[in-house]
Formats: structure tokens, sequence, C-alpha cells
């Protein structure tokens, strides 16, 4: 049973401060979780597509090299499946970017869609060859420019991620530590008291330690508990694919809360125990 008195140096507004601040950290580990699976996803949808161009030679029509190269893609290993567009899906990928007005007048390019093999995919220098050697003008893109941009937005979306765990566990911090100086000073007779008979600073300083990471604990354990139940609504809401394809939550993202409390309170511990043995040492 602890010697300090319920709710000494304002512990009511430090457990709902703590608590918003955990929930806030939840929500933003549940989002980086998604945002990363969702970057990761579509680097590994990238790294099995790739599309060529192809640019027919003299006396030979867009449709028919167009349909030469798909051939002799389609034989080469590491190649699941080469298929000609025609120009009907060529404008439909060009009208987000030109609009309706002038693609009837433009030269659509020719195009191949092209899935590689999962396990061992070609490489774009692979199938650049492999036309080169059928006599075709094409220029291969194996999306290597999208998926490293797809890859640095993730390691980017983890570094904010983690910025804001830190910047959060530095406001708990803060806060214990406001409160612990509160409570000592609420509590000078005591401290007083417990000097007097021998109690040594180490000893006092475990006092608010132990509070205060009980009170972090509590405080960590309801904001996961919030942020558990809202990432559980997000998930219900979006269906197999959580809020949206861009966001999917996964009902193992929920797991990754569990270490709230001990976290809080790890640095509730740590926070307090330095303030008050400072606050001791001032005292002599």
């Amino acid at each position: 049973m602890s010697l300090l008195p319920r709710d000494a140096g304002g512990e009511r507004w430090l457990v709902s401060l703590i608590a918003v601040l955990c929930f806030l950290a939840c929500l933003a580990a549940v989002g980086a979780a998604a945002a990363d699976r969702a970057a990761h996803g579509w680097a590994r949808q990238l790294g099995t597509e790739a599309t060529v161009q192809v640019r027919p030679r003299v006396g030979e029509t867009g449709a028919e090299a167009a349909a030469r190269a798909a051939e002799t893609l389609a034989g080469v290993t590491g190649v699941a499946e080469a298929q000609a567009l025609d120009r009907k899906a060529a404008e439909d990928l060009l009208r987000p970017w030109v609009g309706d007005a002038i693609l009837p007048d433009l030269p659509v390019p020719h195009l191949i869609a092209v899935r590689l093999d999962q396990d061992a995919p070609a490489s774009a220098v692979t199938l650049s060859r492999a036309l080169a050697e059928a006599g075709l003008d094409a220029s291969v893109d194996d999306h290597s420019l999208w998926r490293g941009e797809v890859e640095r937005s993730a390691g980017l979306i983890t570094a904010l991620a983690i910025a804001a765990f830190l910047l959060t566990a530095g406001a708990a911090g803060a806060a214990v530590v406001y409160a612990t100086r509160a409570g000592m000073a609420a509590q000078r007779a005591l401290i007083e008291t417990l000097s007097l008979n021998g109690a040594s600073d180490g000893a006092v300083a475990w006092l608010f330690q132990r509070r205060y990471a009980l009170l972090a604990a509590t405080a960590g354990a309801i904001g996961a508990v919030a942020a558990m139940a809202a990432a559980s609504a997000l998930r219900l809401l979006g269906g197999t694919e959580g809020i949206t394809p861009a966001l999917p939550v996964a009902w193992s993202d929920i797991l990754l809360l569990s270490p709230c409390p001990l976290l809080a309170a790890t640095v509730a511990l740590v926070a307090a125990r330095f303030t008050a043995l400072a606050g001791m040492k001032d005292r002599h």
C-alpha cells in the first residue's frame, strides 16, 4: 500500500493526459502499419509488371508490331503473360492525364502489358534484348522508378511513426516530471517525516516512481483499449481491405497496441525517478 495519499499532485489530469497521448500514439502506429503494408503491396505488384512501347518499322502497322512483340515476350523465360493493348485500352490509360477532348486526335502509343513470373521475374535488360533480337524497336519500362518512390514513401512513413512515438513519449515524460514535482511539493511534510525516520532518497523516490508508473500503466491501458476499439471499427467498416485499399487495416495491427501500458509505465518510471532523486538532492 502506498504511503502517498490519492490524487497527490493532480493525478486525475495526469491520467487523462497520458491516456489521450497513448490513444494518439496507438492510432499513429496502426496508420503507419497499414500504410507500410499498402506501400509494400504496391511495390510487389509493380515488381511483377512491365510495360513495353513498340514503334513500328517501315512497312509495318502498329498493331502488327505490337502483336509480334507480345508473341516474342511471351516466350521469354520469366514472363508469365504478354498482351498487346488495343487503342481503347491505351486511351483508358491516357485519359486521366490528358482528358477526353484530345484523345481522338492524339497518336496513341502501341503498348504491351507484360506480367512477370513472381518467383523469377525477367529483367528489363532481358526483355529489351529479346525484342532487339526479334528486330523490334521498343522500350521497356519495368516500373523500377515507381517502385523506388513507393519504397521511399514507406520508409518515410515509418520514420514519421517513430518520430510521433518519440514525441508522444517525451510529452508523457514531461507530464510525469511536472506531476512528480507537484506531488513532492504537496507532500513536503510527509517527505520530511520519512527522511527524519531514516528513509533514503531512493526509498522516497520509489514511492513516486511506483505511484506514477501505475497511473501511467492505467492510462496506457485506457488509451490502448480506446485505440483498439477505433481500429476494430475501421476494420469492420472497411470490409476485407480495411478502410480503403490505400490504407488496409488488419486485425493483426491491434496486437501492436498491447505493449502500450508497459511502455507508458516505463516512461513514467524513468521520469519520476530522475525527478524525485533530483528533488531530494535539492533538499539536502
